[in-house]
C-alpha cells in the first residue's frame, strides 16, 4: 500500500501542471467589444491558449476585422453582432451560442466606452446615462444572460474589465460618469462572485492604467495630459494591450482557480502614488 501511495504521489510530482493550467481546448469563450484593442488582444490570448473564441461586437466592420487580424496570427474566431445595451439581444446570443456549442465556458465583458473631459456640472443627462448604460447596465446584462448558463452548468469564468479609475480620481481630465461606471463594475463584480462562488462561477475583474489605444492615441498631442499620466506612472510609462490580456488570459484559466471576486491592478504602479 506505501509503495502504491508513493508511486501516485511520483507521478503527480513528476507532472507538468502548471502551465496545463492555462490551456484552454474544449471551451468556449465570449468576448465583447472585441473587434479592436483591448478586446482583440483578449480574443488572442484565449485563442492561443486553444479556446473556442466568439468576437462579440456591434459593429459588423469591427469584429469582420478583428477576425481577420487574428486569421493572420493562424488562429479562429466566430463574429457575432450585439450590442451590450440591449439586453434582449444579448440574452438572445447567449442561448444561440450555448445551444450551437453546449456551454459558454468564459465571458469577457471589455465593451466600454470613456467619453471624458467634461465637468461635472456640464454632464448631460444623455452623456451620463450612455456611459453608466454601456459600462455598467451592459456587463450586468452579460454577466446575467451568460452566467445563467454557467450557473446550470455549475461552471464557469466572468473576468470583467474595470479601470484603476474605479479605485482613484483621474488627473487632469474630468471623468465622473466614467469613474462611477467602473466603481461599479467593480462591486459587482464582487457581488456576483459572493452570490455565484458556491456555485462553481467564477468572476474576477482586471483593473487597467491608461493603455496605448486607438482611443488613448490623442494624448499624444496633448502634453500636459500626457505629462501627467506618465509623470504619475511609476513605471513612465503607459501599458500594451497585451498586458491586459495577459492577465485576462489567467483569470479565465483554471490557473486562477482559487480566485474570484478579485480586482486586479495592472496599472504600471500608478495607485501607488
Amino acid at each position: 500500500m506505501r509503495n502504491a501511495c508513493r508511486a501516485r504521489y511520483a507521478a503527480r510530482k513528476n507532472k507538468k501542471m502548471y502551465l496545463e493550467k492555462f490551456r484552454l481546448e474544449q471551451r468556449t469563450a465570449v468576448v465583447t467589444g472585441a473587434g479592436q484593442g483591448i478586446g482583440l488582444a483578449c480574443a488572442e490570448a484565449l485563442a492561443e491558449a486553444g479556446a473556442r473564441v466568439v468576437i462579440a461586437d456591434r459593429d459588423p466592420k469591427a469584429a469582420e476585422a478583428g477576425r481577420a487580424s487574428l486569421k493572420t496570427k493562424g488562429l479562429s474566431a466566430e463574429i457575432i453582432t450585439m450590442d451590450v445595451t440591449d439586453s434582449g439581444r444579448v440574452r438572445e446570443v447567449a442561448d444561440q451560442l450555448v445551444s450551437r456549442y453546449g456551454r459558454i465556458d468564459i465571458l469577457v465583458n471589455n465593451a466600454g466606452i470613456a467619453r471624458s473631459e467634461t465637468p461635472a456640472e456640464s454632464v448631460a443627462d444623455e452623456h451620463w446615462l450612455n456611459v453608466i448604460d454601456v459600462n455598467l447596465n451592459g456587463t450586468f446584462w452579460c454577466c446575467r444572460a451568460f452566467g445563467k448558463h454557467m450557473l446550470d452548468a455549475k461552471s464557469g469564468s466572468i473576468v470583467n474589465i474595470g479601470s484603476m479609475s474605479g479605485l482613484i480620481v483621474n488627473k487632469p481630465q474630468e471623468q465622473c460618469y466614467y469613474n462611477a461606471s467602473k466603481a461599479a463594475v467593480h462591486h459587482l463584480t464582487r457581488s456576483l462572485a459572493a452570490e455565484w462562488g458556491a456555485r462553481g462561477v467564477r468572476v474576477n475583474a482586471v483593473a487597467p492604467t491608461y493603455i496605448a489605444t486607438a482611443l488613448n492615441a490623442f494624448v499624444k498631442n496633448t502634453p500636459h495630459m500626457y505629462d501627467a499620466w506618465i509623470g504619475g506612472t511609476p513605471m513612465a510609462r503607459m501599458g500594451e494591450v497585451d498586458e491586459i490580456a495577459s492577465v485576462v488570459l489567467f483569470l479565465a484559466s483554471d490557473a486562477a482557480s482559487l480566485m474570484t471576486g478579485s480586482i486586479v491592478l495592472v496599472d504600471g504602479g500608478y495607485t501607488c502614488w
